[in-house]
């Protein structure tokens, strides 16, 4: 059994001792750890953590994949529960509802950015859970039965939105709603590519559906097909390594949409897999890049490469980094109205190891959600 660490800077007085998981170096081994949260402040949200999904990226950070891992390690960023208790100054949130906390937990709350509803570019963003904090503690994330977070940064769960569900959404989804917002694609008439159905490609689906548009879905794995097409709803599918189809559907899919709006927001291609297709599509399109596969041979030259091409003919390879509180608001109402909810499998927290190792080999159909709530022991050796 991993060894009880406390949080450095919060003493005993300060803080409420809550249960986590953590890893404790590279080997990404999630062990019981007893840690602190701070007492609820004046703005802050105390949360019993329900649910949290499990993200990729806590699996790269886990294993210390990005190369900034402060051990030990708490992650989980989809975080779904029930208030506790506010402090004096809260307004928006009372005991008993039902709220999520996603990507981040605070930010300098006085930029420009931050002011605009964009708290997820601001320069002193703090992650929900491997970051520093404004008060220089280490944040630690929804792997654990409790949480306290500033207002600002919590979210609430529309009745109709299941916790386990909906956690993903507070990640997965607004990494592609956001995008999809920003770029004109939340309306009807749109022809949106999603390249990649896992984690963040089946969300996306389900919202761009939602906002009425015409969706194809490239992928490499044939199996696939049946899953986009008759489950999913998307309107047609193409196998990546078919290079001829390849450029049939981006040329349709820029060609939509300038024939139909003349707008430079051509287009919008979800890579969940971190794919580039250099050359593909017609003028003024865009390409909406998540990230770069891990194990690409060399992923700055493809993208370097569809950067030259894409300037030649007007198109934009773009990036998006998750979204502001307000956007994830808004997310969150219209996945209710719609009946958009993540694809999930429930664990308990004894599984999450065996989770974790599935989640490498991509087996998983499509995000472990841990049942925090009722399955994490309250005691931690």
């Amino acid at each position: 059994m991993a060894p009880t660490v406390h949080v450095a800077a919060e003493s005993s007085e300060q803080a409420t001792k809550v249960v986590g998981l953590a890893a404790f170096d590279a080997s990404g081994q999630l062990s019981p750890l007893a840690i602190n949260r701070r007492r609820t402040g004046d703005d802050d949200v105390a949360i019993k953590v329900l649910y949290c999904g499990i993200c990729h990226s806590d699996l790269h950070t886990i294993k210390n994949e990005w190369k900034d891992t402060i051990y030990p390690c708490v992650p989980g960023h989809e975080i779904a529960g029930a208030v506790t208790e506010v402090g004096a100054s809260v307004t928006r949130f009372k005991a008993g509802d039902r709220v999520g906390v996603g990507c981040m937990v605070n930010s300098c709350q006085s930029c420009d950015r931050c002011a605009g509803g964009f708290e997820n570019l601001c320069p002193g963003i703090v992650w929900t859970y491997n970051s520093v904090d404004l008060d220089g503690t280490v944040t630690y994330g929804g792997y654990s039965s409790n949480v306290v977070v500033h207002e600002r940064f919590v979210v609430r769960f529309p009745d109709a939105m299941p916790l386990d569900q909906g956690a993903p959404l507070l990640c997965a989804g607004i990494t592609v709603y956001s995008p999809m917002r920003r770029h004109g694609l939340d309306a009807p008439g749109k022809h949106v590519g999603v390249a990649g159905l896992g984690g963040l490609g089946h969300v996306a689906v389900k919202l761009a559906r939602a906002f009425g548009a015409r969706v194809t879905v490239v992928s490499s794995s044939p199996a696939k097909r049946r899953e986009a097409l008759d489950r999913l709803g998307a309107d047609a599918f193409v196998l990546s390594s078919d290079a001829y189809e390849m450029k049939v559907i981006y040329s349709s899919i820029f060609s939509d949409q300038t024939q139909a709006r003349g707008s430079f927001i051509g287009s919008y291609i979800c890579d969940g897999v971190g794919v580039v297709h250099a050359g593909c599509g017609g003028h003024h399109g865009r390409h909406h890049q998540h990230g770069v596969r891990e194990h690409s041979t060399d992923p700055a030259v493809g993208i370097a490469e569809a950067q030259r091409q894409d300037g030649a003919e007007n198109k934009a390879l773009v990036g998006s980094s998750i979204g502001g509180m307000r956007e994830t608001e808004e997310m969150m109402e219209l996945a209710a109205r719609h009946g958009v909810a993540a694809d999930v499998e429930v664990i308990g927290a004894d599984y999450v190891n065996e989770a974790m190792e599935r989640l490498a080999r991509a087996d998983v159909r499509y995000r472990f959600v841990i049942d925090i709530g009722n399955t994490l022991r309250d005691n931690a050796e």
